[in-house]
């Protein structure tokens, strides 16, 4: 349980994994911040977190710099459509997502001192 509201940044928040993520860390007493694209994700799985101080949101694609202001304590990188008819879809951005958005991930856990959870799908 977090005494201090530590941060964490939750990618693929607007999806199945993600939603459920940031429930609990938010139960747990994190700050969170979720991020997703909404390719495959959808906001009404995290619409109720809107009106919470301990939540907030960024529209932003993983494959793409992460920039996210202030200290980190964990990063959970859930962030890639996790089906096959989406994988037959949009193969360019499920491999993006699972390399660069890696790499940005990793990039910004190492900047802010982070542990990181890399989740993938493929």
């Amino acid at each position: 349980m977090s005494t201090s509201n530590e941060r964490v940044l939750i990618t693929g928040a607007a999806g199945f994994l993600g939603s459920h993520l940031c429930d609990r860390f938010i139960k747990e007493g994190y700050h969170v911040i979720g991020m997703d694209n909404l390719i495959t994700g959808d906001l009404r799985n995290i619409e109720h977190l809107f009106k919470l101080e301990q939540f907030e949101f960024y529209h932003h694609d993983v494959s793409k710099f992460i920039h996210v202001p202030g200290d980190l304590k964990y990063i959970l990188h859930f962030a890639s459509p996790a089906s096959p008819i989406d994988y037959l879809k949009i193969p360019i951005q499920t491999l993006k997502v699972g390399s660069l958005g890696t790499h940005n991930c990793l990039g910004l856990a190492k900047s802010k001192k982070a542990r990181i959870l890399v989740a993938s799908s493929f």
